[in-house]
C-alpha cells in the first residue's frame, strides 16, 4: 500500500469520501490512448472512478465524463462545465487548457486568466475541484520546444489552485510519465500504463488509499540501436505527427461531431 507523508494532508478532504464525480476535460481526461477490452476508452478518470467506488464500501457511487477530445479552453467552459454544474457533483476535475497551449501564438498568461474565471465559477458551484497542471515535455518530441509556455501555465495553474483551495494533480512532478512507456503510440497520449500511474497520483492527493505506488520505477531496459531509432521517429512522423499537424492546419480537431461518452452521474 503506497503511503507519502507528502500527501497525507489531503486526507481530511476525502473525509466521509465522495459520493458523486464528473470529469471535465479534453482527450487526456476523455481516455484517449487506454482502450478498454471492447474497444472502449477507458483512461485516467474512469480509473480514479474506480479507486473512489472502493472507498465507498457501502456503494451508491456515481461517475460521468463530459470530456471530448480536441477541444480548446473556451469549448470546454461553454459545453462541458455547465453540465458539470447541473449535475452537482461531489467532486469535478478540471483539466483544460492544453491545446490551447498547443497553438501557434497562443499566450498562456491569457489562457490562464480564462481558466482562472472558469475554476472560480466551478468552485462556487461543487465542493471539491481537483485541477490538473501540463506534463514536463523536455522528453516528447514535437512538444519539448513548447516547455516553457507549457511551463508557464503550469506556474498559473498552481497559483489558481492555491487562490481557491483546489487539490492539484500535479503532472509536472511525476516523473515516471516522463518514460516512453508511458506515452502511446502517437507520443500525445498516454498509454494504459501512463494513465494508470495518473490515476494513482489523483488518488493520491486526494486522500485515497491507493493500491500501488505512481512513482514506482519502470523495468530497466536494454538500449536501442540508433537505427531502430530512427526507424521509429520516421514511422510515428508519418503515421501520426503529419495528420496532427494538418487537422491545425484546416482548423478541424479530432473530436469534431463526438459527445461525451459518460454525460450522466451513473453507478459504475
Amino acid at each position: 500500500m503506497a503511503d507519502d507523508s507528502r500527501y497525507t494532508a489531503d486526507r481530511d478532504r476525502a473525509g466521509t469520501g465522495f459520493g458523486s464525480y464528473a470529469a471535465v476535460g479534453d482527450s487526456f481526461t476523455e481516455g484517449v490512448g487506454d482502450p478498454g477490452p471492447d474497444g472502449s476508452l477507458v483512461g485516467w478518470a474512469d480509473r480514479l472512478a474506480v479507486l473512489l467506488a472502493d472507498q465507498r464500501p457501502g456503494g451508491g457511487f456515481r461517475y460521468a465524463n463530459l470530456a471530448v477530445r480536441g477541444k480548446l479552453l473556451d469549448q470546454i467552459v461553454a459545453d462541458q462545465l455547465p453540465r458539470a454544474k447541473a449535475l452537482s457533483p461531489d467532486l469535478v476535475s478540471f483539466a483544460a487548457g492544453g491545446n490551447d497551449i498547443l497553438r501557434p501564438g497562443s499566450d498562456p498568461d491569457a489562457v490562464a486568466e480564462r481558466y482562472e474565471r472558469a475554476v472560480a465559477d466551478l468552485t462556487s458551484h461543487v465542493g471539491t475541484v481537483l485541477i490538473s497542471t501540463g506534463f514536463d515535455t523536455r522528453h516528447v518530441p514535437v512538444l519539448r520546444h513548447l516547455r516553457g509556455k507549457i511551463a508557464t501555465y503550469t506556474a498559473h495553474v498552481r497559483s489558481i489552485a492555491d487562490r481557491y483551495d483546489c487539490p492539484v494533480l500535479d503532472l509536472w512532478s511525476l516523473r515516471t510519465v516522463q518514460d516512453a512507456r508511458a506515452w502511446d503510440g502517437d507520443r500525445l497520449h498516454l498509454s494504459p500504463e501512463g494513465h494508470t500511474r495518473v490515476a494513482l497520483r489523483a488518488g493520491q492527493v486526494l486522500g485515497l488509499d491507493i493500491p500501488d505506488d505512481p512513482d514506482q520505477p519502470w523495468p530497466v531496459l536494454p538500449p536501442r540501436g540508433s537505427l531502430a531509432v530512427r526507424r521509429d521517429d520516421i514511422l510515428w512522423a508519418r503515421e501520426y505527427l503529419a495528420p496532427w499537424i494538418g487537422r491545425r492546419l484546416r482548423g478541424t480537431s479530432s473530436g469534431d461531431h463526438l459527445a461525451a461518452k459518460r454525460p450522466d452521474l451513473l453507478p459504475l
